[in-house]
């Protein structure tokens, strides 16, 4: 999708804007939006990516006293490719894999902060995704068993202990 103001450039920031109820969609390019400030209240010299995720992050400390937690974490390096969590903050992006193993600490609040979860419960692909789908099902009718025996309700419970087993063979079985 191009830039709906430039009309040259890929459109990288996409934005929904809902004012009285009516809902409007710009789709533009990183350039198209720093010339553009206002669409974005409250950015001064308009917009830019690492703005936005080191606003995710709370990565910029300006005028704020750092806490203890903040300050442990700068402290972070990952041992393969020795980069800081002082870097990951300015980059946005890891150095290495490993990176994700030494700064695991950190990823989890931030994933629940900008994701509202830790775990994926998005689309699948229906090839690729079956083994998952069947693991969650899994999970649901284990969670519907704890129940049914809180609620005294053996038959249930019995089917559901059937069900589980069968799903379970199928999956080791594939």
């Amino acid at each position: 999708m191009l830039c709906q103001e430039c009309g040259v450039k890929p459109a990288t920031l996409h934005f929904t804007k809902i004012v009285s109820g009516e809902k409007t969609e710009f789709h533009i390019c990183e350039s198209c939006a720093r010339e553009k400030g206002e669409l974005i209240p409250g950015t001064a010299g308009g917009f830019s990516i690492h703005s936005l995720l080191s606003g995710l992050l709370d990565l910029e400390g300006a005028g704020k006293e750092k806490s203890a937690a903040t300050k442990n974490v700068q402290g972070l390096h990952c041992e393969n490719c020795g980069m800081t969590y002082s870097q990951f903050s300015k980059l946005g992006r890891f150095g290495c894999s490993s990176c994700y193993k030494y700064f695991d600490s950190t990823l989890d609040p931030l994933f629940r902060r900008v994701h509202g979860s830790t775990a994926h419960v998005g689309k699948l692909p229906k090839r690729a995704g079956a083994q998952i789908m069947c693991k969650r099902q899994i999970d649901e009718l284990k969670h519907e068993l704890q129940e049914s025996i809180m609620h005294e309700e053996f038959e249930t419970a019995a089917e559901l202990r059937d069900r589980i087993r069968k799903l379970e063979k199928e999956m080791a079985q594939e």
